[in-house]
């Protein structure tokens, strides 16, 4: 039963209602489709280098399909690592902080990039 306050609102409130659950290795279902797709496009493009060398053509979709598994299986891995003890957001602040250091015109964000020491000062009353 849920527990109710005397004006109607409920008393708890479950803390990991809206977070995406883990379905595979430690990667959400986002993490995992785009894996997947970076995964099986790259192994689709050497398929292809490698159907037109050989002339077997049943290589392009052996390689993607091959790619794809070795790609999620490897980055289960490594994302489960990186992302032990830390929040749920902190790998896509992570790589929009990327974005905005490396690619300054994509940065969507505007998130602040300045390193160095900030300080706070009173100035004179003018």
């Amino acid at each position: 039963m849920t527990e109710l306050s005397d004006d109607g609102t409920l008393i708890f409130l479950p803390v990991r209602l809206n977070n995406q659950p883990v379905i595979m290795g430690g990667l959400t279902a986002d993490e995992m489709w785009a894996t997947l797709a970076i995964s099986a496009g790259s192994g689709l493009v050497i398929g292809i280098l490698a159907a037109i060398l050989t002339h077997i053509w049943a290589l392009i979709i052996a390689t993607a399909m091959l790619f794809a598994i070795l790609g999620l299986t490897l980055s289960s891995r490594f994302l489960r690592r990186w992302k032990r003890g830390r929040p749920d957001t902190w790998l896509y602040r992570q790589m929009q902080l990327s974005v905005a250091r490396y690619l300054p015109t994509w940065n969507k964000a505007h998130l602040i990039t300045r390193t160095g020491a900030w300080t706070c000062r009173r100035t004179g009353a003018q």
